[in-house]
């Protein structure tokens, strides 16, 4: 009977096989493309309108009127941007720029401070009705808001907050705080409770865990919720019109221009673009925290 040589060599592994022909590939994309044009079509509706908006606010405004914006590809030398020389020429416009800004990011880190501290403190802390406490905040995110204005009105007026900044502030924070801290909570409660126990032994106080732990871990739903409440602050008509007579967020300050001078869209057009442009632009940089927040905090 033969028997092997210890030396031979040992029989080499057959070559792996390719895991997926050209054919498949091609018939997987082939799968795809439906979808894909769906999504093209969809993109293209959307950027349209924009980029109208944007070329009419650089045509000059002698010309508005008389052509389409997009005439400017057969006469691109036609373009000016002396429509955005006499927006930031106009006082009330600029106000109102420096206005929005101030209600949007004043209203979005107010609400992420508070929404974080609440948010954490159902989490992780133990106190009577706690459990009640945030039944009550999921209730309150069906409360529509079109029905506070009123007794808000009221309000407002009886405490000289009406027609202020930090009256169109605390009534944003107010009506975002209950989404704020369902995201937060769920998030939150998410975070491994080792993490928490380790800092606890070592003697961190709740603050310290809250700020050094906290805060860094949470950071995907925190800006999510940053993205949310600043985008709707930021295009805020309603409560705007209904607190502010005097302190006038761009979107009034539009709206007033169309209502007062409609056909003075030299100012209209690029002051529109810019109010589209601000949010679309601080999505732009933090998207990469958007999908993963929202997915995060909308599980347990």
């Amino acid at each position: 009977m033969a028997t092997v040589s210890a030396d031979a060599p040992a029989a080499s592994p057959a070559p792996r096989a390719r895991t997926e022909t050209r054919a498949a590939w091609l018939v997987r994309q082939f799968a795809r493309l439906p979808l894909q044009l769906l999504m093209i079509v969809v993109a293209l509706l959307w950027l349209v309108p924009t980029f109208g908006l944007l070329l009419t606010s650089l045509m000059p405004s002698d010309r508005i009127s008389e052509m389409g914006w997009w005439k400017l590809f057969a006469e691109p030398s036609m373009a000016t941007l002396e429509n955005y020389r006499a927006m930031f020429d106009d006082s009330d416009l600029v106000d109102a720029l420096l206005t929005t800004a101030i209600i949007a990011v004043g209203n979005t880190a107010l609400l992420v401070l508070v929404a974080s501290l609440a948010g954490y403190a159902f989490a992780w802390l133990s106190f009577p009705g706690r459990d009640a406490l945030f039944v009550v905040v999921i209730g309150l995110l069906v409360v529509p808001l079109q029905i506070a204005l009123i007794p808000i009105f009221s309000l407002y007026n009886s405490t000289g907050l009406f027609d202020t900044e930090l009256g169109l502030i605390l009534f944003h924070v107010a009506f975002g705080l209950p989404f704020g801290i369902f995201l937060l909570r769920n998030f939150f409660a998410g975070i491994p409770k080792d993490i928490l126990e380790s800092a606890r032994i070592d003697g961190a106080s709740e603050a310290r865990i809250f700020f050094r732990l906290i805060l860094p871990l949470g950071l995907p739903a925190i800006a999510s919720l940053a993205i949310f409440q600043f985008l709707w602050t930021w295009n805020d008509l309603l409560v705007a019109l209904t607190f502010g007579r005097d302190v006038q967020p761009l979107t009034v300050a539009i709206f007033s221009q169309l209502r007062q001078f409609g056909s003075n869209i030299e100012l209209i057009a690029p002051a529109s673009f810019l109010s589209l442009a601000v949010p679309l632009a601080v999505f732009l940089a933090f998207q990469r925290y958007f999908v993963q927040g929202l997915l995060a905090g909308s599980v347990k």
